[in-house]
């Protein structure tokens, strides 16, 4: 659920302040897991009352209001400049208008838990892109291998030898492409925006700026406003967006520059997890022994696309 403009683990912008250091990170780190694996329920419980366009809207909205406030009590200011502009433009709709809008789709025809599990392939696709587009990021036989056992836990979580029997082929379609599009954000960014000078905060709150103008342009073209307010969801989409999306890039923030960013992002791992209990516990989704085995293997095959070789150390003459 990456809502960050610079990746951690790709771009590093150097902020204008060090975070305040308030709890110990890992009540953060543990804080950011819940929030991001909740995150799923609360779309599922949004599209209940609301189109999948108003859920991404309005989790935008709100989660926009808790960046601009924060920039507000830490004296930030957006960056300047049309290219700088222009490529956040590209970045929020790859990063967040894009995997929002698809997962809110997804979760029409497929349990939370299966999206918090196709979540977790977005290193996955990562890795596979890196192939191709970094040539910088060579790849390793143990990434190579974690690869191929990613996928491979992907065919095990929708039952191929079952011949798929009783998954929503569009669904699932639509919520691995919200994870592939993560990656393809990344790799954008760290190509256009790395090194501008700009802290994290201002760019990532310009970043969900731009995301919202975009969604605030495209939902009245294809929604009606709804015929009456849903409580219920209203409030899953406020919680959304304030804490899943807002909240979440500030604890991000904060992790990376304390503790930096491999250990920062190993909250991916954690998020199919909670995502697929709180799916079972509160909403009463089904599960088959396939789905945890198979997430295991996911997140088994991801951990190991992240795995770097060790630098060479080079003899003193």
């Amino acid at each position: 659920m990456s809502t960050v403009t610079t990746p951690a683990d790709r771009v590093a912008i150097t902020p204008s302040a060090p975070p305040r250091r308030r709890l110990d990170w890992r009540l953060r780190f543990a804080a950011l897991s819940l929030i991001w694996g909740f995150s799923f329920l609360l779309i599922k419980v949004g599209t209940e009352g609301y189109a999948p366009f108003q859920v991404t809207l309005g989790r935008l909205l709100f989660g926009t209001a808790v960046l601009a406030a924060a920039m507000a009590v830490r004296r930030e200011r957006l960056p300047r400049g049309a290219r700088t502009w222009g490529h956040l433009a590209v970045a929020a709709f790859l990063l967040n208008a894009l995997p929002f809008s698809l997962f809110a789709y997804a979760e029409l025809s497929i349990p939370s838990t299966l999206a918090g599990i196709c979540n977790a392939t977005s290193p996955l696709w990562g890795m596979a892109l890196s192939l191709v587009a970094l040539s910088e990021d060579r790849p390793t036989r143990v990434r190579v291998a974690g690869l191929g056992l990613g996928f491979l836990g992907v065919l095990t979580v929708l039952g191929a030898w079952q011949g798929f029997q009783g998954l929503d082929a569009t669904g699932t379609a639509l919520a691995l492409l919200a994870s592939l599009s993560y990656p393809i954000g990344w790799i954008y960014v760290r190509r256009t925006l790395a090194g501008t000078g700009h802290s994290h905060l201002s760019m990532t709150g310009a970043q969900l700026l731009l995301a919202t103008v975009q969604l605030a342009v495209v939902t009245p073209l294809f929604t009606t406003l709804p015929t009456r307010v849903s409580v219920v969801p209203l409030l899953a989409i406020a919680a959304l967006g304030a804490l899943g999306t807002g909240l979440a890039v500030l604890l991000q923030y904060g992790l990376v520059a304390e503790v930096g960013p491999t250990t920062a992002q190993m909250v991916t791992y954690f998020i199919p997890v909670i995502a697929t209990a709180a799916g079972v516990a509160l909403l009463g989704e089904a599960l088959t022994w396939s789905t945890p085995v198979g997430a295991v293997i996911v997140l088994t095959g991801a951990a190991l696309t992240q795995v770097r070789p060790k630098p060479r150390k080079v003899s003193q003459p």
